[in-house]
């Protein structure tokens, strides 16, 4: 019996290959009598179904995977999955062996895949336009099954990995996207394009489009991407438009990994934008600059949500922060912390004095203690700070430096976000809730003696991505690569290279272990903005300062030291230069 099905799918592989099969003498007489003409001058059709069933045969390859490889198929099991076990052609129509209207659609939307960031030859667009047009050339019956056969596959194999890479992207092919697992099995490509198939008409390329991802910010780009296109490039100008393509094109590829859940009303933070947008029923509503973190220590992507905010904050140092910097200083000078606005505690939050410890004995493995910044001028954090939960311990939060927001590159803290112009976010956070923004004002939060918590009823959605291209008006705009990550995804997608997909996870900040991450964590103080003091060297290239910041160093004229080179700062016994916490080193 294994035997017979062998030598049976072996002749049908031969049908599609356009030639004749026999085994015996009979069977070859039979093969041409049924090839022979008839008296009426109509030769008896080959069906199609058998082929189809031949070409996902899996039995004589010895797995699925071999099969598929053998057969130049990329998604074989969706493919199996679509046709069943009955083979029927999905887009020919009988008996005239022409294309169905969907067919036609299919094809011109795979012809289309540069609009989506793409590649046609990513789908066999060369085969299938070769297949297409053999159906316009005189065969005999048997050429001719075998063509609408490897025409119905192929095309249906192209269909299904397109709808795949919409959905889940072309580099993470294995990872369900939200929709599908909401969806459950209904939701898999195979079912949702045999129900396009069975309807006929024009229905499939709505269904392959229905895959992508929803939010606004893939769909404008996808829609930018498209229109620009469209628009002929400049003929001395390839290079520079096929590299403008390719940035537009890993960008939609982040947002197909990573897209914005559909919500009503989020706040989204561009890193290389470095901008906050507050975005209602698709339109954006505010927009605040943000500073973010250097290559050297990024702000991480993640999804959360803004649940309270602090006016007056204190900072509760990180244990490894504390070791790490607090610690040298203590074993010189005892004062340090009490001349920096910093309190200790022992294990039990009881106060401690800092004169009465003999810290030359103290180690990193032996600091007992806990350190807390208190408000005022000198808060790492400002008058504000925003709380979301999240592993990586970063804050969206006020900053003493404003005139950093000037700056056109803001890629400048150690992973947290520092926001322009916060008390006017906090204000519209408790406007959207029905509540007065009867919020203090700077000067009053900066001499508020303790912190005062502010929760929300309706915490509003937070994401943070990292989008290099993005469509502003309808027009692509690229901004920097500040973190480097474009490259490995170009590579992968338009001409080898490393893994893009474990490339991008690897770039992210590592969550810090769940036993170091408390909340009340926070960045520190800004980095210092060299030259900002005639007594320093060469005078300031920033922007003039403004005069609510100029009243801001009259008040408090600790934060000028931070203008100052690292020789004058030492000398004028300025604030620790922090970073945002990070995940403390092995045996801290």
């Amino acid at each position: 019996m294994f035997i017979y099905s062998q030598l049976r799918w072996a002749c049908l592989g031969v049908v599609l290959a356009g030639t004749g099969c026999g085994t015996t003498p009979t069977s070859q007489q039979a093969a041409a009598t049924a090839v022979a003409p008839r008296p009426t001058g109509q030769a008896p059709k080959v069906p199609v179904a058998p082929l189809i069933q031949a070409l996902l045969d899996t039995a004589a390859a010895g797995s699925a995977r071999a099969a598929d490889a053998r057969r130049g198929l990329q998604a074989g099991a969706d493919v199996r999955a679509f046709y069943g076990p009955a083979g029927t052609p999905a887009w020919t129509t009988a008996p005239a062996d022409s294309l169905t209207a969907n067919a036609t659609a299919a094809l011109a939307l795979l012809a289309r895949a540069a609009e989506h960031g793409l590649r046609p030859a990513d789908y066999g667009a060369t085969r299938l336009r070769g297949l297409r047009d053999s159906l316009g050339r005189p065969a005999p019956p048997d050429q001719r099954a075998g063509q609408l056969a490897r025409l119905d596959v192929y095309l249906s194999d192209a269909v299904l990995r397109f709808m795949r890479d919409l959905s889940r992207g072309r580099l993470r092919r294995y990872a369900a996207s939200a929709p599908e697992k909401a969806a459950g099995p209904a939701g898999q490509p195979a079912v949702l394009l045999r129900a396009a198939v069975d309807a006929g008409g024009r229905q499939v390329p709505a269904a392959v489009r229905a895959g992508q991802p929803a939010n606004r910010e893939y769909r404008q780009l996808q829609q930018a991407l498209a229109q620009w296109l469209a628009r002929p490039a400049a003929p001395d100008s390839a290079a520079q438009h096929q590299a403008e393509y390719e940035q537009a094109a890993l960008n939609l590829e982040r947002w197909r990994w990573d897209p914005v859940p559909p919500a009503a009303e989020y706040a989204l933070i561009n890193i290389p934008a470095f901008e906050l947008q507050v975005v209602v029923r698709d339109s954006v509503r505010r927009r605040h600059r943000v500073v973010v973190g250097t290559p050297a220590t990024p702000t991480p992507t993640l999804s959360s949500a803004i649940r309270s905010f602090t006016l007056a904050p204190d900072w509760h140092v990180p244990h490894s922060i504390a070791t790490r910097e607090l610690l040298p200083h203590l074993k010189r000078d005892a004062d340090y912390l009490a001349r920096n606005n910093y309190a200790l505690y022992d294990e039990r939050g009881q106060p401690q004095n800092p004169q009465g410890i003999n810290w030359a004995r103290v180690t990193s493995g032996t600091f007992a203690y806990t350190v807390r910044q208190s408000a005022g001028c000198e808060n790492a954090l400002g008058n504000i700070v925003f709380r979301f939960a999240n592993p990586y311990s970063v804050y969206l939060h006020d900053t003493p430096l404003r005139q950093l927001f000037a700056r056109p590159g803001r890629a400048l803290s150690h992973g947290c976000i520092r926001l322009d112009n916060p008390f006017a976010l906090a204000a519209y956070l408790l406007r959207r809730e029905g509540r007065p923004a009867l919020l203090p004002s700077e000067e009053e939060c900066a001499r508020q003696p303790r912190p005062r918590e502010v929760r929300l009823a309706r915490p509003l959605p937070l994401y943070i991505r990292y989008a290099t291209c993005t469509a502003v008006n309808g027009r692509l705009r690229c901004w920097p690569d500040v973190y480097h990550r474009d490259e490995a995804i170009r590579r992968e997608l338009f001409g080898g290279g490393p893994k893009a997909a474990e490339r991008e996870r690897a770039d992210r900040p590592k969550a810090p272990r769940q036993a170091d991450y408390r909340p009340g964590v926070g960045e520190g103080p800004p980095e210092p903005v060299p030259g900002n003091s005639a007594a320093s060297g060469p005078r300031s290239t920033l922007p003039a300062m403004p005069a609510a910041y100029a009243h801001h160093l009259r008040r408090c004229p600790q934060t000028l030291r931070r203008g100052l080179p690292a020789r004058d700062r030492r000398a004028n016994a300025g604030p620790l230069h922090r970073p945002c916490p990070q995940p403390p080193a092995s045996g801290s």
